[in-house]
């Protein structure tokens, strides 16, 4: 079941994994548009850390619940571009880390972004769900090793779905990010193109394939948008610098 068909037009055109997942894991990133948030935050956004209006952000917040009909209220976490991965209902406002799991129903796990890569996962018989918060820092320190550790079953048993982030035409980094990944994985060199001026074009969507496949898990889906690029539908820090940001929630109804 497709979580955006029935719900009110003003939560704006919400991208919906498109993986074999069991109809009871619900899972989707927002858009930018159909909030109350004014310029540059306009319109949908999410976070309460980028200088958004409080007020804005809390009933933006409100209209998600009420238009996914949501079993909780989202499990906002202090994003910090590290590895920790906690449970859902042990995040509340401010818990630093970088992704959340849920093992049952009544919880939601979500993670927030503007450019960095939002990793989905579930388990193939709808058991277990995250979603992890993965720049290209978080990927190279272990953040989707510690997304799988959390889930507690076998990596040939689950999926992923890769969210809304920087497309590889855009993403322009230093040879330093190409030296974070190689030394880690040779085959992590072909990811990077060369830029101009001596600077690289990554593919974060690449990169976390990588990251997966080597941490066990097969069934990769998902990629293929630019934030930067697609303007109208997407933040992008990378692009505007003060912006609002999305979110990609996922959550078990049984």
């Amino acid at each position: 079941m497709d979580p955006c068909a029935d719900v009110v037009p003003s939560l704006g055109d919400c991208v919906v994994p498109d993986w074999p997942a069991a109809p009871w894991v619900r899972a989707l990133t927002t858009v930018r548009s159909g909030g109350t948030s004014r310029r540059p935050y306009d319109s949908f956004n999410l976070a309460n850390h980028v200088g958004d209006d409080p007020e804005a952000v809390a009933r933006n917040r409100e209209q998600l619940c009420a238009a996914l009909n949501l079993p909780a209220e989202p499990a906002w976490l202090q994003q910090v571009h590290g590895t920790r991965v906690i449970h859902a209902g042990q995040a509340g406002e401010g818990a630093a880390a970088d992704g959340s799991y849920a093992d049952g129903p009544g919880f939601v796990c979500a993670v927030l972004t503007a450019d960095c890569l939002p990793v989905f996962l579930c388990d193939l018989s709808g058991t277990r769900v995250a979603v992890l918060h993965a720049g290209w820092r978080g990927l190279a320190a272990g953040i989707v090793e510690s997304g799988v550790a959390a889930m507690e079953l076998d990596p040939a048993g689950l999926m992923a779905w890769l969210g809304p982030a920087i497309g590889p035409a855009a993403f322009e980094v230093g040879p330093e990010v190409r030296e974070a990944f190689s030394g880690q994985d040779s085959a992590a060199h072909s990811l990077f193109a060369e830029g101009r001026q001596g600077r690289l074009l990554a593919d974060l969507y690449g990169l976390a394939r990588l990251r997966l496949r080597r941490a066990g898990i097969g069934r990769v889906y998902g990629g293929g948008f630019c934030t930067v690029t697609e303007s109208e539908r997407f933040y992008s820090y990378r692009r505007d610098g003060a912006c609002g940001r999305m979110a990609s929630l996922i959550w078990l109804e049984r």
